[in-house]
């Protein structure tokens, strides 16, 4: 069966869905550790300062391990042979799955009993701030290709 069928679309909305996959869960992700920092701040102020250099660290590192998944799937994206693609190309399988593991991963953290509301204010806002700029990423290519 050709999938290429299923909702063609050109290259430059597949980058435009990776704009999307990655800036959209990148703010909510950031947003969800800003109010997290916010309690310690209350409860522990003298905890923030250490919390910011985890959430910068955690950032870099998350950056760079993204920095190898963003150039494999812009390459992907940009050398289709064809001219449209299915809207849901923007993956390969092993795409999907790695996405879908450290969604519900991150999902599963939340519901984890006793998780330290200082866990999610150092590493949310890092992660999201990772994620986000691979969303930027794309969207500065996207921008290059329309």
């Amino acid at each position: 069966m050709n999938t290429d069928r299923i909702l063609p679309v050109n290259r430059e909305h597949l980058l435009l869905m990776q704009v999307l996959c990655w800036l959209g869960p990148g703010i909510k992700v950031f947003v969800t550790g800003i109010k997290a920092m916010q309690q310690v701040n209350v409860t522990h102020p003298d905890r923030v300062w250490w919390l910011t250099l985890i959430a910068i660290l955690v950032a870099v590192t998350f950056s760079l391990m993204f920095n190898n998944f963003i150039r494999r799937y812009t390459d992907r994206i940009l050398n289709f042979p064809e001219r449209k693609k299915s809207l849901f190309a923007f993956f390969d399988a092993h795409g999907y799955i790695m996405i879908i593991f450290f969604m519900c991963l991150g999902i599963g953290l939340k519901f984890v009993p006793g998780m330290p509301v200082d866990f999610f204010a150092g590493f949310y806002p890092g992660l999201g701030t990772a994620l986000s700029i691979a969303g930027i990423r794309y969207l500065v290519t996207w921008c290059k290709t329309i």
